[in-house]
């Protein structure tokens, strides 16, 4: 699975994480190719809800 995948899974907009804070989106996206995404989602569970409300995914 793609980093790109997971945000979509997540329903957090890539695009729109990456441009606000290109710092934490690069650090996810390195700490994501480390890790199995159920570890990656266990130890960020609690940013990820936030960055959730912050980026949501806009369904067409």
């Amino acid at each position: 699975m793609e980093f790109s995948e997971y945000l979509i899974q997540k329903n957090i907009c890539s695009a729109s994480f990456s441009a606000a804070e290109p710092a934490l989106f690069q650090n996810w996206s390195e700490a994501f190719n480390l890790l199995h995404p159920a570890s990656f989602t266990e130890q960020n569970k609690f940013i990820i809800n936030k960055i959730r409300r912050k980026y949501p995914l806009k369904k067409e």
